[in-house]
């Protein structure tokens, strides 16, 4: 599939401030074939309406965060609605599942709707309600048209989700849709960021609609599965959940570590229970392996654990093992950018920019770290696209005599 110039912009705008993009990654993706059919496989699985999770298990560099977004592109493609999470040490602790339900629809995206596509599911959902409604008869120009369509929300909701859609969501959904028929999209608006977590709603709105409060950790599972139920009403095949740098809990007390390894745990344990939803969870060895992680709480432990044979581990696991870059992963991926470079002198690049110098480049990288370049392939990345810009924008720039092989590694890639 063709990539779009707007996306290879974004991809180089991205690489230039040593982030993963978000978009156009299938372009540059090289010598992860293993993980990709393993993500695929998963995809098959959950879109036959099972419920999964999946741990990407590598060390700095190793390229979990490129790999997750790839798995979102991956399910977008194929029908998905998805949501890309962050951890952070301040508001997301897996035993407050309030939190979790909030970061993750406050990031729900499709393949229509990149980012808070939460409204953009709804009314998607609400005019297939209405479609099955007047394909059964019903006129839509009559009276108590839209009577039946919150009769039928309310209905559907409650069968889609076998009973377990909180009375408040269904009645945030009905006025949802009532406020819209009435033009008050700035209150709809509203209830939606109620739906999605928020608590910052105009109290009377919310007495209004007859909700009480904001979604607490209690029920925020039973709305997640009433999310998950309209997303697959409005006629996507699923969700899909990444989170990423899940490491993080290791640095938070040992109180809030210690639950919230326990609320990962039972967010594995439910998995059957929300069938069309995939988890997948990026971590380090370190978060996996210690009894600051997940071997120190055994019941997770038993679960995750990574069953190795000799230097064999099957991606079939949990734990899906990412491996390191090496020399020629890191050649070829330079190319294949050297290639997407969007430029007006494709000969100048080419001639200049040789695999012989980045086969150069690569050696300084690496000296050093005995050829381990696992641990720097973010900023040799930085310092390639700053490499071809300067050979598109400077006529007179010589990678091989002016680059410098200026490459600063922080304290943590010198380890």
């Amino acid at each position: 599939m063709p990539i779009s110039n707007q996306d290879i912009k974004h991809i180089f705008e991205r690489l230039r401030s040593g982030v993963v993009p978000a978009r156009g990654l299938e372009a540059f993706a090289v010598g992860i074939d293993r993980s990709r059919t393993e993500i695929k496989r998963q995809l098959d699985l959950v879109s036959n309406n099972e419920g999964g999770f999946k741990f990407l298990r590598g060390g700095y560099g190793c390229g979990k965060t490129f790999l997750s977004r790839l798995a979102l592109l991956a399910a977008q493609s194929q029908g998905f609605a998805t949501s890309f999470v962050v951890v952070s040490d301040n508001d997301l602790h897996f035993h407050k599942f309030d939190d979790v339900y909030r970061k993750v629809v406050q990031e729900l995206g499709t393949s229509e709707c990149e980012r808070g596509a939460l409204g953009f599911i709804i009314d998607r959902w609400i005019g297939r309600v209405e479609a099955a409604l007047i394909a059964g008869g019903a006129d839509p120009d009559n009276s108590d048209f839209d009577e039946k369509v919150e009769k039928r929300i309310e209905e559907d909701l409650t069968f889609l989700t076998r009973g377990k859609a909180p009375q408040d969501m269904i009645r945030v959904l009905r006025w949802i849709f009532k406020l819209k028929q009435n033009n008050e999209t700035e209150n709809a608006s509203a209830l939606i960021s109620w739906l999605s977590g928020s608590s910052n709603i105009a109290a009377n709105l919310l007495r209004i609609a007859g909700i009480r409060g904001r979604i607490g950790s209690n029920e925020a599972m039973d709305y997640l599965q009433g999310i998950l139920a309209i997303t697959k009403a409005a006629g996507y095949k699923g969700l899909v959940i990444a989170i990423d740098e899940v490491e993080t809990i290791l640095r938070m007390r040992t109180n809030i570590r210690s639950q919230s390894l326990n609320g990962i745990r039972q967010i594995c344990d439910a998995a059957d229970s929300y069938p069309g939803l995939l988890w997948i969870f990026t971590g380090t060895p370190e978060f996996f392996d210690t009894n600051r992680g997940v071997a120190g709480l055994a019941p997770l432990h038993a679960r995750l654990r990574l069953i190795q044979n000799g230097n064999f581990a099957s991606p079939r696991q949990p734990q899906l093992v990412l491996t390191p870059f090496d020399a020629e992963r890191l050649k070829e991926l330079a190319l294949k950018l050297r290639e997407l470079y969007p430029t007006d002198d494709r000969s100048q690049l080419n001639t200049k920019v040789t695999p012989e110098f980045i086969d150069l480049l690569v050696e300084k990288v690496t000296e050093g770290f005995a050829g381990d370049v696992g641990i720097v392939p973010r900023e040799f990345l930085r310092a390639f696209v700053t490499i071809l810009d300067l050979t598109s924008t400077e006529p007179t720039f010589d990678p091989m005599t002016d680059s410098g092989y200026n490459l600063d590694l922080n304290s943590e890639e010198l380890g």
